[in-house]
């Protein structure tokens, strides 16, 4: 996985999608009232009221004058959003970094879309970029990217489909409170993305409580670049997997606290000379097989074997490219799906710091 921010999206991110016609997008998505017929009931739907909706974001504002009949989503997990509020979009990116099974959806985006009696909606291929096309075929009413890393230009061409709603200050610097108070305000429906916060907050505390060995540990969310010892990356406190740590307990090393000061991304590198600048860190968490083999080439390292942490032994592996390495980046519905097994491989490496 490297470090482009497809893999960011890899880590976090890469999509990708399958094209599908418009026809097909008429019959996928729609409103929160469709979804609550489809689902049997229980979803909130947007007053009309309460439009126009101005959101404010890294590119200025967006006024969105009526509320959304169809909705898209590009970039990574924004489509969560509506999705959780029980609306299912018309169109959202194909996951491609994470998905076992090959179908461009992550397994708790599919029990979602299950639970809403909904099929899959069109999916954009964002290999290559934004499939500006696709996403206009969907005719969206308002196109969610409040995670993201839009461009000037790929915000100011969406913008000629429908209002979009970008990111709020850093790309891909958007934490998971933050992607759903914007996006749900989007949809007219802020105050059910307060309560959805709030619920979250209390489902992650709850399963927290019982990993109390994670409990005011220095964790560090990195990347092995098997290829290249003489760099050791890390994601700054904008990036929400790094910023998750905290919601867990644990502390921010301070290379890390330095480093995001100053930094206006999500991912940053120091020479392995500084090695010493980690001795704070009580666990590495990264990306890699689970075979044994990114300990042991860390460990082998003459500079990153001088980490204390590293020569403990305390750096948990999360397998590459797998559904649970994509809910290490938190979504909102990837919480209930992954935390638990995510905070046992955690949990497992910070027994090795006791």
């Amino acid at each position: 996985m490297l470090l482009t921010r497809a893999s960011a999206t890899a880590a976090a991110v890469a999509s990708a999608l399958l094209l599908a016609s418009c026809g097909e997008a008429a019959t996928t998505g729609g409103t929160a009232a469709d979804a609550a017929a489809r689902s049997g009931g229980g979803v909130a739907a947007a007053d009309p009221a309460a439009f126009p909706v101005t959101v404010q974001h890294a590119y200025g504002q967006t006024t969105i004058e009526a509320a959304p009949q169809r909705v898209a989503t590009v970039a990574w997990s924004n489509h969560e959003v509506p999705l959780a509020l029980g609306l299912v979009p018309v169109g959202m990116s194909r996951a491609t970094w994470g998905d076992d099974d090959g179908d461009g959806v992550l397994p708790w985006v599919e029990d979602r879309l299950g639970e809403l009696g909904a099929q899959t909606p069109v999916l954009f291929d964002e290999t290559d970029g934004i499939d500006f096309e696709a996403v206009a075929d969907t005719s969206p009413d308002v196109i969610l990217a409040a995670y993201s890393g839009l461009t000037q230009e790929e915000y100011d061409t969406l913008s000629k489909i429908a209002p979009v709603v970008a990111y709020p200050d850093i790309a891909w610097g958007t934490t998971m409170d933050e992607m759903i108070e914007l996006n749900s305000q989007a949809l007219g429906l802020a105050a059910e993305g307060e309560q959805l916060v709030a619920d979250l907050d209390a489902e992650i505390a709850e399963t927290v409580a019982n990993f109390p060995q994670l409990e005011g540990l220095t964790g560090l969310f990195t990347y092995v670049d098997p290829n290249d010892l003489s760099q050791i990356g890390f994601y700054t406190s904008a990036d929400p997997r790094a910023g998750f740590l905290g919601s867990l307990g644990m502390q921010t090393p301070q290379v890390v606290t330095e480093a995001s000061e100053d930094s206006a991304s999500f991912y940053e590198t120091v020479s392995a000379e500084r090695s010493d600048a980690f001795s704070d860190v009580d666990l590495f968490i990264t990306y890699g097989a689970t075979d044994g083999s990114v300990l042991d080439l860390v460990q082998g390292d003459p500079l990153m074997s001088k980490i204390p942490a590293v020569e403990r032994g305390a750096v948990a592996v999360l397998e590459d490219d797998t559904p649970l390495a994509a809910a290490a980046n938190p979504s909102p519905l990837s919480i209930a799906w992954g935390l638990e097994d995510y905070l046992s491989i955690l949990a497992e490496a910070a027994d090795a710091t006791r």
